[in-house]
């Protein structure tokens, strides 16, 4: 029997217990020490393979639509950020100041690639332009979020991140670097990891859960759960709802205000709207002193789950419209295959 779209996906639950195992056994002294050498290797192999998937004609395909990446990237960098800020006299007390700024930090973050390729390609969106936006918008992170943190986050409790241009060059030589290498890569791997998705799907979601362990055992030691209580927890799923509410309501709005069809509203609303758990996690690895990673990534781990399940139910819905012919001849993905292909992203 289909699992309900309500119910949490495989990769969350295996989040989930990778966070009980670190609260529980929490690595340090020198098992600490080899975790953490394996995370740093297992995310430059992440990216590497990232790098080796990325097809430079997706890119192309979708470039010269520079309205709607102009829109997504603002939504992503600019309204994100607004909004945390804004509403933070309003969500902060439901929250530790630790958690609100894993939430600004939550803001400043690329948008997902894989997620919001498949939701849009399920809502029968405008495909091109969304392998374009998403891919920019990681690589643009790159430059953005550190100097974002260092702008809007770290004066508000993150620490740890130094300058703009030193954590721009943390970032470029521990995720950039593979990934750069794994593109160049590519005529040579490139159908290998394209014949061996399914298995490094595991990769790509093994790295993850290795930073999550590794940043949680070392917030663990620190004493997180000791200052976090179950209502800033719950607390954390309304900021979260709200967060994500208001990213649909405005990137939906601003995108038929300004005139742009069905389709690219759709891509402009999955674009403009997520933020990516692959990309965050290392980033926050690289950004903050690891005894703060646990709560920082805290926000980005719950709204990762959230907008999987709402952005779900949102594509299907789009799904079901009534369009001319040529406009339906878009590739139809499976609720299920969209999900599965989300998961880590």
């Amino acid at each position: 029997m289909a699992r309900s779209r309500f119910l949490p996906d495989n990769f969350t639950l295996a989040l989930v217990t990778t966070v009980v195992l670190a609260s529980l056994l929490p690595a340090s002294g020198g098992p600490g020490r080899f975790f953490e050498g394996l995370t740093t290797f297992a995310i430059g192999l992440l990216f590497f393979l990232h790098g080796a998937k990325l097809s430079r004609e997706a890119i192309v395909a979708g470039v010269t639509h520079w309205r709607l990446h102009l829109l997504v990237f603002a939504c992503t960098f600019a309204l994100f950020p607004f909004l945390g800020f804004a509403l933070k006299p309003v969500l902060s007390p439901l929250v530790t100041p630790e958690i609100y700024t894993g939430v600004l930090f939550l803001c400043v973050l690329p948008a997902t690639v894989q997620s919001a390729i498949a939701f849009t390609s399920m809502a029968r969106g405008n495909i091109p332009a969304a392998v374009c936006s998403a891919s920019a918008s990681t690589l643009l992170g790159v430059f953005v979020t550190p100097i974002l943190v260092n702008l809007l986050v770290v004066p508000h409790g993150g620490g740890g991140a130094g300058s703009a241009l030193d954590a721009i060059g943390r970032i470029l030589l521990q995720l950039m670097l593979p990934f750069a290498v794994g593109h160049f890569a590519r005529p040579w791997i490139g159908g290998f990891t394209k014949k061996h998705a399914p298995v490094l799907k595991f990769v790509d979601q093994g790295s993850i859960l290795l930073v999550v362990y590794t940043a949680f055992s070392a917030a663990v030691i620190e004493g997180l759960w000791k200052q976090v209580p179950i209502s800033a927890l719950l607390g954390l799923v309304v900021v979260c709802v709200v967060l994500l509410a208001l990213a649909l309501t405005s990137t939906t709005w601003i995108a038929r205000k300004l005139g742009f069809d069905k389709a690219d509203e759709i891509t402009i609303v999955f674009c403009g709207s997520k933020k990516s758990l692959a990309s965050g996690i290392p980033m926050a690895k690289v950004l903050f002193a690891s005894h703060a990673v646990g709560a920082i990534v805290l926000p980005l781990m719950l709204f990762h789950q959230i907008q999987l399940m709402v952005c779900a139910v949102l594509a299907q819905r789009y799904a079901r419209r009534v369009e001319p012919a040529a406009i339906a001849t878009a590739p139809l993905v499976n609720p299920a295959e969209a999900a599965a292909e989300a998961t880590a992203d």
